[in-house]
């Protein structure tokens, strides 16, 4: 996949319960003025900022990506090029400082698009780079707090892409959705839906962020795509491009969960909970029905002296 959107994955050695973890280097005291850095957006290249911040020895005033940095009227930005390698250095050296799972939320909260989350990222290494001991319990700590409750939403969001995706079939035999979720959450299911449909080429498209996952039955890749090369919605897809039996999937699974609710216990107020508003324009069972629902008349009353009666 494309390293802008995926974390660093390299073999790694964690250290096992009984085995002493490597000592906590201390972070280099930054001493110099602070400076503005910019990089290229992606994941790998603000760990390079990370590595530039403490080889330069001089804190950020700002960290922005180079297509979106606003300069102050004297202070010339530093532009700090990726090197993955780099990159790789810094990913595997903060397990130093944190473990596996607070390594992680900070690439959740780089996922989150908050807008000054490139600066909250810092400030979380740099308290765990000069703590002696664990601080992902440090809850008085406001940048821990917030990293928390990022991770927590990103979890959330997660796990209802996972549910609510809805796939169509093309006539090539390509299923295809679309999503618009809150956060960039695409990274984080690919390997869900990779080890869950395995035996079908599929195509997630992010219509927010304008680029999608695709698994062509080997590996899942990150495809971009330009304006207006993509669907509105699934709706919008042309019935020439749908398999010819599109149409009958939508109604039966429209026809099953019609069948599977039960009236007398609705519960609008729950059922929006669980599944907001803004998830159901890419529902198929939320779509308009083009058949009328009607119940399943398969039982027969129960008639008098029938020996279930005694």
């Amino acid at each position: 996949m494309a390293s802008s959107r995926l974390p660093l994955r390299r073999p790694q050695h964690v250290p096992g319960p009984t085995e002493p973890r490597l000592p906590r280097p201390a972070a280099p005291a930054l001493t110099n003025a602070p400076l503005d850095y910019t990089y290229d957006g992606s994941f790998e290249g603000l760990l390079t900022v990370l590595f530039a911040i403490y080889d330069r020895r001089a804190a950020p005033n700002s960290i922005q990506p180079t297509d979106a940095v606003q300069g102050g009227l004297f202070a010339q930005a530093v532009e700090v090029e990726t090197h993955e390698a780099t990159a790789a250095r810094v990913w595997d050296g903060l397990l130093r400082h944190m473990d596996e799972e607070a390594r992680t939320r900070l690439f959740h909260t780089f996922l989150s698009e908050q807008p000054d989350r490139e600066l909250l990222i810092f400030r979380y290494a740099d308290l765990a780079m000069r703590s002696a001991r664990d601080i992902a319990d440090n809850y008085a700590d406001d940048n821990v707090r917030r990293v928390a409750r990022i991770a927590q939403q990103m979890y959330r969001e997660k796990h209802r892409m996972e549910a609510f995706v809805r796939f169509e079939k093309t006539a090539d035999g390509l299923f295809h959705a679309t999503i618009e979720p809150d956060f960039d959450v695409l990274p984080l299911i690919a390997p869900h839906f990779t080890k869950r449909y395995a035996d079908q080429r599929w195509l997630i498209f992010d219509k927010r962020r304008r680029y999608g996952l695709y698994y062509d039955l080997h590996r899942t890749d990150v495809v971009q795509f330009d304006a207006g090369a993509s669907p509105q919605r699934t709706t919008d897809i042309s019935a020439t491009v749908l398999d010819e039996r599109e149409p009958l999937f939508k109604v039966l699974w429209q026809a099953y969960f019609d069948h599977v609710n039960i009236p007398e216990r609705r519960n609008i107020k729950l059922h929006r909970r669980h599944m907001p508003l803004r998830y159901w324009k890419y529902l198929s069972e939320k779509q308009p029905r083009e058949q009328r629902f009607e119940p399943i008349k398969n039982k027969r009353p129960i008639q008098p002296g029938n020996a279930l009666l005694e």
